[in-house]
């Protein structure tokens, strides 16, 4: 079997499922620094494998992380207690 994940001929990545704890995050950490490129001069396949890609990748991350820390900041509600000044990190 190969590692890599293929469909209609591209290569889409190890399955995320394979990859450990640090591996996925370096993943996690290399498409999010890439996806404003993708999305302003990306074709469109490449815009759709790299949706494609970050959604198996944080699929991935919540399915292992189901009780992650979420910042009050970052709900709606938080969000409008915050106004426009707010610091939206946990802890911060």
């Amino acid at each position: 079997m190969n590692e890599h994940d293929t469909r209609d001929d591209t290569m889409t990545g190890v399955d995320p499922g394979r990859l450990d704890d640090n591996q996925l995050m370096k993943e996690l950490e290399t498409i999010h620094r890439t996806r404003h490129d993708t999305l302003l001069y990306g074709s469109n396949d490449a815009l759709r494998a790299h949706n494609e890609r970050m959604a198996q990748l944080e699929g991935e991350w919540l399915r292992r992380n189901p009780r992650r820390p979420v910042a009050a900041g970052r709900t709606r509600e938080g969000a409008r207690e915050r106004g426009c000044g707010g610091s939206a990190t946990p802890g911060a």
